[in-house]
């Protein structure tokens, strides 16, 4: 065993190997984990808010346990492999600053598991709520037919769409082949693959002239300053899925200008952009766009009709 040393306040410091020694329960792991998130000033925002959401996330995730476990496993003592594996993944993520879904290898979206990795931007999007809620604020009397998640990443939109309307059929498209990948392990992990499609596509010029009743999008949209500014753990996803030029809307842009030639009559285009809201509605003062209100929290999503893309179209061009 590893000698215990002094730090230099004379505080005795053990190594990780004694630490994981010391925690024999899962409740001992969830309080020291926090404790280590709290010491080391770690950012929390991709699919957690706080050192104890992360600690749980983190704890359950290693153990391979569900969010709804019985409280009285808290008791329940951790065979040595686990405590290891705990303590691996809490020094991983102070000293990496990588997101804790990619050393988990998979996230929760609209209460569905995703595969992601470092190819992929870790889903994390309010539409989740949306599609929890199956669109029937645009859709009340029947659901939509044919659904597009646009820049789909790893697929997460559009899949727990198909899981939530099964009689919707969906295409997934990215210009990443990278993510692509992510997007067709998932259609496989849940088993979608007759009604859900990836197709490699630079905004819309792959897609051959498809029609869809709602086309939903998560694209880049982060601008210069804040590109510039954001915290160490972004800095493992994808840049490409990130940034868009100097105000953060190069690709909505594009989708705003060709959204409409894809999209039926009736149908309805769902676009988030975050924090770039503000540049948004200075870039089009006129339009009037929809934004959404979630009771989980997010911003910057707006909705747009058929209609109102055909009667703002010249502001679009």
């Amino acid at each position: 065993m590893a000698a215990s040393r002094p730090d230099a306040d004379s505080t005795l410091v053990l190594d990780d190997r004694e630490i994981a020694e010391h925690l024999h329960t899962l409740r001992d792991c969830l309080r020291w984990t926090t404790s280590e998130f709290y010491a080391h000033g770690l950012f929390f925002g991709h699919g957690t808010a706080s050192p104890w959401d992360e600690a749980v996330a983190l704890t359950l995730g290693a153990l391979h346990l569900p969010w709804d476990i019985d409280p009285s496993v808290l008791e329940a003592r951790l065979l040595p492999m686990e405590r290891t594996r705990i303590v691996g993944l809490v020094r991983a993520r102070i000293e990496t600053r990588r997101p804790l879904p990619y050393l988990l290898g998979e996230a929760f979206f609209a209460g569905v598991a995703f595969n992601v990795d470092e190819r992929v931007l870790i889903p994390r999007s309010p539409i989740a709520e949306l599609i929890e809620d199956g669109f029937a604020a645009w859709f009340p009397a029947e659901p939509p037919a044919r659904v597009l998640d646009l820049c789909c990443g790893s697929g997460c939109i559009g899949i727990a769409t198909a899981l939530h309307l099964p009689t919707a059929e969906v295409d997934l498209a990215d210009i990443s082949t990278d993510a692509l990948e992510v997007a067709k392990s998932n259609i496989t992990r849940h088993d979608v693959g007759a009604r859900v499609r990836a197709v490699a596509s630079d905004v819309f010029d792959g897609l051959g002239g498809q029609r869809y009743d709602l086309i939903v999008s998560n694209p880049p949209y982060v601008d210069v300053r804040d590109l510039a500014t954001m915290p160490a753990e972004f800095g493992h996803e994808p840049a490409l899925a990130l940034g868009a030029g100097d105000d953060g809307l190069d690709i909505v842009r594009r989708i705003l200008r060709e959204a409409r030639s894809l999209l039926t009559d009736d149908g309805v285009l769902i676009v988030e952009v975050g924090n770039s809201d503000h540049h948004l509605e200075a870039a089009f003062p006129e339009v009037p766009f929809m934004w959404l209100e979630f009771e989980r929290g997010g911003q910057g999503v707006f909705v747009l009709t058929a209609d109102e893309l055909d009667a703002y179209a010249a502001s679009f061009a």
